[in-house]
């Protein structure tokens, strides 16, 4: 990886993410080298992920380049890599691009769509976790509406306007609100010779409530904004086949379309190498201690999506949310420094900020610690808190320039097939859609 030999403890810190960077920040101009890698130049701001898959963001104001975050950091270095494996008893990271022992290790790689084992479903089916993902999205939206203009098949013009998303989590409602408002304001416009009033949006949810994860006040708001925005909401319904055409379910219901968005689950995007009694099954996570260390390993660490710091008021591990690995990373940080100094580690503790979540225009939720409401003051409150949390000055300028357009023209006009998505086939099928 040409990173220079020094006498300074090597710190490798393998994901750009949120976890990532706030521990990089943390350990600017300190007595450590430091190398991160990430697959990616860039960091992504995930939760706006949805605006640029509905053409209301350009993928650029939702990323910032990795190198110029840590540009005038002393010591560090940052390599574009791939990470296959984790030599544990070296102490060495084999990526892609060559290979780099470590004193400390972090991993900080986040997570991953989480199919649950059915390869039908991700074969066939479109995720939403990266930008080159969002991207696929908007130009496979696009092309349907175009498809269903050239075709006389009134079965085949529905299914290409009938949109299926798996999972009522706050990326699954947020994208049904976004689509809805497209249904509403913009795709008539596009589309005048095209009955866009057939188009249905329907949102599939296992559990008996959307926003399980926030509180019941919360969910059932957020289920009246879109029922008020036309969007069909299937609860208690889980999904257990998709061939490219017809949705099938554990219950009558089928839905045939040819975009299913599945947004029901995640689990932790884990390297190989790491000791399987530390890692959960299923999840991919790892279990860590209090200081953030890996179950079994004295000088690697885990922070943000990819950790489990199981307890018995969290027996689950934190939320894989942005604010908990913001926090660890600069948790561990601050604990890194003080082990480097032999200073005891201070354990975690996560301070909930809560959560919330935008169903469209004037219309959000919002969970504190000891308040929920809903309605504009929400929705005000949610445009504040992403982009107070957006990386570099000039996306904040961006995203609120564009917020206020659309909000004034009701319009999104990042809706543009740059590069046409076409679905894989079975036979040349590959995990990773980048």
């Amino acid at each position: 990886m040409n990173i220079p030999s020094s006498n300074l403890p090597r710190i490798v810190i393998i994901g750009g993410g949120f976890a990532g960077i706030a521990l990089a920040k943390k350990l600017k101009n300190k007595r450590v080298q430091v190398v991160l890698l990430d697959k990616h130049n860039y960091h992504t701001f995930q939760p706006l992920l949805y605006q640029v898959a509905t053409g209301g963001l350009e993928a650029g104001s939702i990323a910032y380049p990795i190198r110029k975050v840590v540009q005038e950091y002393q010591n560090f270095y940052f390599r574009l890599a791939f990470v296959n494996e984790i030599d544990t008893d070296n102490q060495i990271v084999k990526a892609d691009i060559g290979e780099l022992r470590y004193d400390y290790l972090v991993l900080a790689t986040g997570s991953k769509t989480n199919f649950f084992g059915n390869k039908e479903i991700e074969r066939n089916s479109v995720a939403m976790k990266t930008i080159p993902q969002s991207l696929n999205i908007r130009s496979l939206i696009l092309e349907n509406f175009e498809q269903a203009l050239l075709t006389n098949d009134i079965h085949d013009r529905h299914s290409l306007i009938n949109f299926v998303l798996v999972g009522a989590g706050p990326t699954g409602v947020e994208l049904a609100g976004a689509l809805a408002e497209m249904k509403k304001a913009i795709l008539p416009k596009d589309y005048p010779d095209l009955d866009v009033r057939k188009m249905q949006i329907n949102l599939i949810q296992a559990g008996d409530r959307i926003l399980d994860g926030m509180s019941e006040k919360s969910s059932q708001a957020a289920e009246d904004f879109l029922t008020d925005l036309g969007v069909n909401i299937w609860k208690n319904v889980r999904v257990t086949s998709y061939d490219g055409k017809t949705v099938t379910t554990n219950t009558d219901l089928t839905f045939d379309s040819a975009t299913v968005i599945w947004t029901a689950g995640v689990q932790g995007a884990l390297p190989s190498g790491i000791n399987n009694n530390a890692v959960i099954p299923r999840a991919e996570r790892v279990k860590v201690n209090d200081y953030n260390q890996v179950e079994g390993y004295e000088n690697i660490f885990a922070v943000g999506d990819i950790a489990a710091m199981i307890s018995l008021k969290n027996p689950q591990g934190h939320p894989m949310m942005a604010q908990p690995a913001i926090q660890q990373g600069r948790w561990l940080g601050e604990n890194i420094v003080r082990k480097l100094h032999k200073k005891p580690l201070k354990p975690f503790v996560y301070n909930d900020k809560g959560s919330m979540a935008t169903i469209g225009r004037n219309k959000a939720v919002v969970d504190l610690p000891n308040l929920h409401f809903h309605g504009i003051f929400a929705w005000f409150v949610w445009i504040f808190v992403h982009l107070f949390s957006l990386i570099g000055y000039k996306n904040k300028v961006v995203v609120l320039t564009n917020w206020i357009y659309n909000y004034i023209r009701l319009d999104r006009e990042g809706r543009l097939i740059i590069r046409p998505y076409k679905k894989k086939a079975i036979t040349s099928y590959i995990a990773d859609e980048v």
